[in-house]
């Protein structure tokens, strides 16, 4: 019998995640690991009417591929991707593991090379998005080899992942919404706003927001969600940073981890751990060491770090950047292949303030 949880949360990515309408084409992408969940997603896509298309992943094929393949073979894309980019209308990819450190021995320069090739279906997407012609939510299963990342037994991390993405409740699209109409008031008064200062003892920060735009992410396209996020004029962000949480990519941690700006380029990086890594990424293109993102969580139901940047970066009480692409709904222009979330703390002896205004003090919003 499926777990009535499970049901709920398929039914929230459908239906009011990305509104499924009869006829979409709906591309489901997950992981093997997260079967009890594509299943009862396949089920609520075909009651909705949609079309579905169903690409299976585990983290064996993806090592495969990036160990053995030659470059001409990393740099190849499928003209499958290339119809998918322009004619898909909803993607639902739910993210599991059965090894969150498979591609560890991987290359960091193979992964950029396969990154690079595929930035452009990535770009495309974002940019259907923005205007309103493709729908996509991305959720995680919660699985052993999250619970571990997340030093939880499997019984606590499925109470915390149901919890936060409200499939515990007995409306969870009612519960969206309130977090919706929250966060809207708060977009509104950021509307027409230029200048941010961002100030704490993990951050001297400033930079423009002027001529872009704030999104309230109440759940539609990440699933838990409980966000606000632009885009900050690219070459604007001057100070430094330091984040208060391992940033995890291409299966490596990277650890105290610290950013100093110039006109919006990252000009110095360094890290307790991963170093080399995190130069590399920041050196796959022009792009990845500018800021493609700047937001704040603000989901209370998450308030520990789990090692998982779609639950983490919502913490409420921490702002998080994003070195690389941007979404071009909220004005950004910087492009990349690379899209890299860092999260800082800000429930201490912290503020924002935004054209002189405090908007924001130890991690409660208090406008």
């Amino acid at each position: 019998m499926p777990d009535p949880n499970v049901e709920k949360l398929a039914a929230i990515l459908v239906n009011y995640s990305t509104d499924v309408k009869p006829g979409d084409w709906v591309l489901v992408r997950g992981h093997i690991v997260a079967m009890p969940l594509i299943e009862e997603t396949l089920r609520q896509v075909v009651r909705a009417g949609g079309n579905p298309t169903l690409i299976l992943e585990s983290d064996e094929l993806s090592e495969i591929v990036l160990a053995e393949a030659n470059p001409e073979q990393l740099s190849w894309v499928s003209p499958l991707d290339e119809v998918m980019a322009e004619k898909v209308d909803v993607r639902i990819g739910i993210h599991a593991a059965s090894n969150t450190r498979s591609l560890t021995s991987i290359d960091p320069k193979r992964q950029q090379l396969f990154q690079s090739a595929r930035r452009k279906f990535a770009r495309r997407y974002m940019e259907r998005s923005a205007a309103g012609e493709h729908r996509w939510v991305l959720t995680n299963y919660p699985c052993p080899a999250f619970a571990q990342e997340a030093d939880m037994s499997l019984a606590d991390y499925e109470r915390f992942v149901y919890a936060a993405t409200f499939a515990d409740q007995p409306d969870p699209v009612a519960a969206w919404q309130t977090v919706h109409d929250t966060q809207q008031r708060l977009v509104d008064w950021l509307r027409g706003k230029e200048q941010v200062v961002v100030r704490g003892p993990h951050v001297d920060l400033t930079l423009s927001i002027a001529g872009r735009t704030f999104i309230n992410s109440d759940g539609k396209r990440n699933m838990p969600s409980g966000e606000i996020f632009t885009g900050p004029v690219e070459e604007s962000v001057n100070g430094w940073i330091r984040f208060t949480y391992p940033a995890i990519r291409g299966g490596r941690e990277v650890e105290g981890v610290e950013l100093g700006f110039e006109d919006g380029k990252v000009v110095r990086a360094s890290a307790a751990k991963n170093e080399e890594y995190l130069i590399s990424q920041l050196d796959s293109d022009p792009g990845a060491r500018y800021l493609g993102e700047f937001a704040i969580g603000t989901n209370y139901q998450i308030q520990r770090f789990t090692k998982s940047i779609l639950y983490d970066e919502k913490i409420g009480g921490t702002l998080h950047v994003a070195v690389g692409s941007g979404y071009p709904e909220t004005g950004s222009r910087n492009q990349s292949a690379v899209h890299w979330d860092f999260i800082c703390d800000m429930r201490q002896e912290s503020e924002i303030l935004v054209d002189g205004e405090l908007f924001y003090r130890n991690g409660q919003f208090v406008i």
